[in-house]
């Protein structure tokens, strides 16, 4: 058969809520197989096209059936689940019947539809059973006596790179193996469970238990869902019969495949992270994009020599067969429609972009059956033979080892001897008939009870649901609360709980749940130290319970309760149906974190989504930290933009507002901190993962390097807080002297710190006060060069006196320079004096701008050091130590409101003494800093015109008391014009006017003159200068202007 392109479809879906809340704008365009995406940062840009074999717009231009199904409505291009399914999934279906290898996988970000798109939701059907279904619709209408079908179903998840089987409930340490067949080269799944279905109701329920099975998994692991790849693989089989008796197999292997969420292959952020190498968070789709990338190069031909990189993770491996050899493969990329997701949705369409030009050659799986059988039993005597005759002899060279030549020949053996195992297994299966082993594996489908199956007792009886943050896997997990008491814990206990859980803070004995009648209560089992939060309240004591009331077991396990009997006590204000993030959100606002989007930016909007996604993985972390006993505790910061460093002198303030979210971990033995940005937390909690599967896989962690331990991290100097120093006099040649408010990230005042900002000469001379300008713009296209001095600081808190320095950077004209003091050692009252003369080659508006309405922020750091803690603390552990660490922060900050209360009471004043309130946090601080620059560049504005003006008035003075005969007007203009030009705006105006006085009264004269001389009437006074009682008339003008 012919080299044939791998398929591929787009399909973009509706606004999610998430992006109706923040008012999202559509960036997609379809038109037939072509797609469109804009740029909202550059709307007149023109959008970026790609072509595709389909397109789908399932955006909008739908109405819903009274079934619930989703249909077009007139005259739109909506594309409906049964129109994908008609284009891709019936091709899937034709090729199986063929025999040809089939795959078909989704690919795209987190909640981009790719689900929606596979297997979709309620009565709208996905691709895969939607195939299922009509498959069996097929083999059912069959009529041929000599053909009959065989099927086998199996599902499997790969999560850091470990292979778990969801069909089964015993999975090895570590995963399944991932073996290569040595004949075939073909990388297969060892001891994965091969279901027999003979009904399409029996691969729904299948498919039901691999979902409750990657429910419990995500939830006890704490694995993220949006990071796993479900495999489902359907094995079809039509066995023919011939005349002469004997019968052929074709075989079909259809691959359906979900993929992980796609910006997770994407860089987190974590810049600079030791540990960021060591994840696998972006492995196995990065992989992927190699392997695309490789086999398109391959297909066009533009490079002759390529090694395609399959081996570099487990789902490379796995899909080798349907990437680039005997299938007919097929993609579908789920986009994003909105303006917020641009950059992922782009990446999608590259990615799509570049698997076009794949190319497969796809053959027919035919062959007889005994001829298979025989080639089994033929290829297992060589493998016998090879591992007697000492298994596989290894050429030397190539640059190997012997050491590495070892390790290579015992990997084969162990391919080989698995291999041997493999074969053997298949040719018993072909030794039993297809009727037993179906009629065994339904007995077992049949006992199959993934919980929440039996809806007839859910209107009668109350019970816990689960909830996921993944959609697919909410509503999976359902317990029903009997009448009496349900014991809630895990199943190591004795006796055994009625709801057994397992992961992080679940105790042996948990909770206990009380029904009676209908009315449900909780409480938490004396003793047991259990965690349980109700509404995203702590539980204390017992607590009835109402319908919808949302309850969260230790860290993960979310379920909301359920009771029929008792709908009346649900909130009013609920949503009618309760989700994930409503719970997260609500967890959230107990915390003190705002969840409303009403009235935020954009920017604002992103911070919140930001915390929200955070904050359940902080939660986390701690309860890890707790188990492993890692004395360390973790809550999340919300950095202001006045509390970042960095000023750009190019720009506004303004263009800086973004709100930093980041996580600060605190040794709670001695006191140390550390802030991780988002991405780096993000990727350390991944690794946490990782080492507390390791601990429940019973490996011994306490003896890992402490360079490994995603706990450990070296020392280093912390923000003990920032000051903001506004340059507005700078706009004026004004010099500015301040002790600022150093605040730390929560807004509390952790000192003072004295600084001055003077205008100079490039060499850090102080100009002279006639340099005053009263319009800024008078500066523009000028050198302008200032000087900042950091004098010395008052620093409140005993623990940073090991050492303290400040830092601060500028960026100018796109280059960025870092100004640093020395550090001053065993002191809380250090002395600095570090100057730095900033140097404007030519000042631009930009400059003036942020002159107006920026500043320089200046962060003191405080030393840090490993140091011995009190031998009290060593004998408590993690959770106690966290405990003692919050009473002691609540009990410092009662102190410090209180003693600012005392300050506000005995000083009603004080902001204006300096003394700034900081209980509002840093941007508070930041705009009393703001206005107090303003009051004082106002002052110094107002004392620079007073002293102009006395100097005018002394001008006219001394003009007036000279005599008549030396009172010359040019010098007297000159002088005053001098003063005026050297002044303000409001000078200028009046000086103006004195000015138009004088000419005028010079013009009266001069016209009087010439009338005198048209007359030829002789005068005394006539050519010479005015007399006395002119000049006292000019001079008594301008004192009323005056």
């Amino acid at each position: 058969m012919p080299d044939e392109s791998v398929k591929v479809a787009v399909r973009v879906r509706p606004f999610n809520q998430r992006e109706k809340d923040r008012s999202a704008k559509l960036i997609i365009k379809m038109q037939g197989q072509m797609t469109t995406i804009a740029n909202p940062e550059t709307p007149n840009e023109e959008p970026k096209s790609f072509s595709f074999d389909y397109s789908y717009w399932s955006h909008d231009g739908f109405q819903e059936k009274s079934d619930g199904v989703l249909e077009p409505a007139g005259g739109s291009s909506y594309a409906s689940q049964r129109r994908v399914f008609e284009d891709l999934g019936q091709g899937v279906l034709d090729n199986a019947f063929e025999g040809y290898n089939c795959s078909l996988f989704a690919y795209g970000q987190t909640g981009s539809g790719k689900s929606y798109s596979m297997v979709g939701y309620g009565q709208n059907k996905g691709i895969v059973p939607i195939t299922c279904d009509e498959m069996f619709k097929t083999m059912d209408k069959n009529a041929d006596p000599n053909k009959r079908f065989e099927v086998t179903f199996s599902m499997l998840e790969i999560y850091n790179e470990q292979v778990r089987d969801l069909l089964s409930k015993d999975n090895p340490k570590g995963g399944l193996n991932v073996r290569q067949n040595p004949k075939l080269g073909l990388f297969y799944v060892e001891n994965l469970k091969r279901v027999p279905v003979g009904s399409y109701a029996e691969i729904e329920k299948r498919t039901d238990q691999g979902t409750a099975s990657r429910t419990v998994a995500s939830t006890n692991m704490n694995a993220t869902s949006s990071r796993a790849h479900t495999v489902v693989t359907i094995t079809f089989d039509q066995i023919i019969k011939s005349e002469s008796g004997s019968e052929t197999k074709k075989s079909s292997v259809m691959n359906l495949v979900d993929l992980a969420g796609s910006e997770r292959a994407d860089s987190t952020g974590a810049t600079g992270d030791r540990l960021k190498e060591g994840a696998n968070i972006n492995k196995s789709l990065s992989a992927l994009g190699n392997v695309i990338s490789a086999l398109a190069d391959l297909s066009m031909g533009t490079k002759k020599k390529i090694m395609v990189p399959y081996r570099d993770s487990v789902l490379t491996k796995l899909l080798q067969n349907a990437l680039g050899g005997n299938s007919k493969t097929i993609m579908i990329a789920a986009l994003s429609p909105a303006d917020i997701n641009y950059d992922e949705t782009l990446s999608t369409l590259r990615y799509a972009d570049r698997a076009k030009k794949i190319k497969n050659k796809a053959v027919v799986n035919e062959n007889p059956l005994d001829k298979l059988i025989r080639e089994l039993k033929e290829e297992n005597e060589r493998l016998k033979k090879a591992m007697e005759g000492g298994g596989v002899v290894m050429q030397e060279g190539a640059g190997l080892t012997p050491e590495e030549l070892d390790k290579m020949r015992k990997q084969m053996e162990e391919d080989i001897r698995a291999q041997l195992m493999a074969n053997q297994a298949m040719i018993a299966e072909n030794a039993q008939s297809w009727d037993d082993k179906l009629a065994e594996a339904r007995t077992e489908t049949e006992k199959i009870d993934v919980g929440g199956a039996d809806n007839s007792r859910k209107s009668k009886e109350a019970y816990l649901i689960n909830l996921n943050e993944d959609p697919m896997l909410s509503g999976v997990i359902c317990h029903f609360l009997n009448s009496g008491e349900t014991s809630v814990g895990r199943k190591d206990a004795s006796p055994v709980p009625n709801i057994c859980l397992s992961g992080l803070s679940i105790q042996k004995q948990h909770a206990v749940i009380f029904n009676k009648k209908g009315v449900i209560e909780i409480e938490s089992v004396s003793g047991s130290g259990s965690k349980t939060k109700i509404n995203g309240i702590p539980l204390t004591g017992r607590k009835a319970l109402c319908h919808k009331d949302r309850i969260l077991f230790g860290s993960n396990h979310m379920y909301v309760l359920m009771n029929p009997l008792k709908p009346e006590t649900a909130d009013n204000s609920l949503p009618k149906e309760i989700t994930w993030e409503y719970a997260q959100k609500e967890i959230a606002q107990v915390k003190g974190f705002a969840t409303g989007s009403a009235g935020l930016s954009k920017e604002q909007q992103i911070v919140q989504e930001q915390v929200l996604e955070i904050l359940p993985m902080v939660s986390e972390v701690n309860a890890v930290s707790e188990e492993l006993n890692k004395q360390k505790s973790f809550e999340v910061v919300l950095i202001s933009a006045a509390a970042q460093e960095g000023g750009d002198i190019t720009q506004s303030h303004a263009s800086n507002d973004l709100v930093l979210v980041t996580v600060k971990m605190k040794n709670l033995l001695n006191g140390n901190t550390w802030l991780w940005e988002r991405g780096k937390f993000i990727t350390r909690r991944y690794l946490i993962q990782e080492l507390y599967q390791k601990f429940l896989d019973g490996e011994n962690i306490s003896n890992i390097p402490k360079e490994q331990d995603p706990f450990w991290e070296p020392t280093e100097d912390v923000l003990i807080g920032t000051s903001n120093l506004f340059l507005q006099s700078l706009s004026y040649c004004l010099d500015f002297e301040d002790t600022l408010n150093i605040s730390d990230y929560k807004g509390q005042e952790e000192g003072h710190l004295k600084v001055k900002l003077e205008p100079c000469d490039n060499k850090g001379k102080p100009i002279d006060e006639e340099a005053f300008v009263d319009d800024p713009h008078e500066l523009l296209n000028k050198p302008y060069h200032f000087k900042l001095t950091v004098e010395n600081a008052n620093i409140h808190k005993s623990r940073f006196s090991k050492g303290i320095m400040v830092k601060y950077s500028v960026k100018n004209n796109g280059k960025v320079e870092e100004v640093k003091t020395p550090t001053v050692k065993n002191t809380l009252t250090p002395t600095f004096n570090h100057s730095k003369v900033i140097s404007i080659p030519k000042l631009k508006q930009e400059n003036l701008d942020f002159f107006e309405s920026g500043c320089i922020t200046l962060s003191i750091y405080g030393i840090q050091e490993d140091t011995m803690p009190d031998p009290k603390l060593l004998k408590l552990n993690t959770r106690e130590l966290r405990e003692a660490s919050m009473y002691q922060d609540l009990r410092a900050l009662t102190i410090n409101q209180e003693l600012r209360q005392m300050e506000n009471m005995e000083n009603s004043t004080a902001n204006a003494s300096g003394r700034r309130a900081t209980m509002f946090g840093n941007e508070i601080a930041s705009d009393t800093s703001h206005l107090k620059t303003e009051v004082v560049l106002l002052q110094r504005k107002y004392e620079r015109l007073q002293q102009k003006e006395r100097r005018m008035q002394q001008i006219c003075e001394e003009w007036s008391k000279k005599p008549d005969g030396e009172k010359q007007f040019e010098p007297f203009y000159r002088a005053v014009s001098a003063v005026a030009n050297s002044t303000g705006t409001r000078l200028k105006t009046r000086v103006q006017m004195l000015n138009q006085v004088l000419q005028g009264q010079k013009y009266v004269r001069q016209m009087a003159l010439d009338k005198s001389a048209n007359k030829k009437t002789p005068s005394k006074s006539n050519g010479k200068r005015p007399s006395s009682a002119d000049n006292n008339k000019t001079e008594s003008s301008a004192c009323v202007l005056q």
